[in-house]
């Protein structure tokens, strides 16, 4: 009498190994035991061109508050306090090492930051119709935060940008004797610097001292 034999089973290459099972996130869960996605907090970066101390003493309470980590959004000051290596024009922050400068400072991380800049706040003497060569400086080394294509805005060129960020910009002038000519383009350049920047908005301030700028310092 013929025996049945039992059935075969299946080798371990033919059974699934436990990379084959569904994980946790491709198994379909209920909506009510998702976990949200977690955002990168904002943060208000000011870039300025005073000293230390004279900054704490125009703005004693932006100033406390970032010492203290407790601003609402967290804010990052960038002042001459710490030295910025001038851009040398090498483009490695678009072709070695994309949206980081190669100079190893302070600055090196500049397209981060602004990734992350709800809100950037400038602050510069008007010099010729243009930024003081400090906040130049730092708006040169973050190039990064862009990409080095092209597109048209308006008729106009600008880069592509690399993040998704839609900051706001202020830009505050001061200086004694700033010309009619200087401030038209003093203007001009924030403006356009703030399209380059793909910004939500941009406002232009001019002032004869640092001391006026309180009013207007949120």
């Amino acid at each position: 009498r013929r025996q049945k034999t039992p059935p075969q089973q299946k080798s371990p290459l033919q059974q699934k190994s436990p990379l084959q099972q569904k994980s946790p996130l491709q198994q379909k869960s209920p909506p009510q035991q998702q976990t949200p996605k977690k955002e990168v907090p904002s943060v208000k970066t000011i870039i300025h061109d005073f000293d230390s101390a004279v900054f704490e003493e125009l703005f004693p309470e932006t100033a406390q508050l970032t010492r203290l980590g407790t601003s609402e959004p967290p804010a990052v000051i960038l002042s001459p306090m710490y030295p910025a290596r001038p851009c040398i024009g090498c483009f490695g922050c678009w072709i070695k090492t994309p949206g980081s400068c190669v100079l190893p400072d302070s600055y090196q991380e500049m397209g981060k930051l602004l990734s992350r800049t709800s809100e950037l706040i400038l602050i510069s003497r008007c010099c010729y119709g243009g930024y003081s060569p400090y906040v130049k400086n730092v708006l040169d080394r973050s190039i990064g935060y862009l990409q080095p294509f092209f597109r048209i805005i308006d008729g106009e060129m600008h880069h592509v940008m690399r993040h998704d960020n839609r900051m706001a910009i202020t830009t505050h002038f001061y200086g004694d004797a700033i010309t009619k000519l200087e401030e038209e383009t003093a203007e001009r350049l924030a403006k356009a610097n703030a399209v380059n920047f793909g910004a939500s908005g941009c406002t232009v301030h001019f002032y004869q001292t640092p001391e006026q700028i309180r009013g207007n310092m949120a």
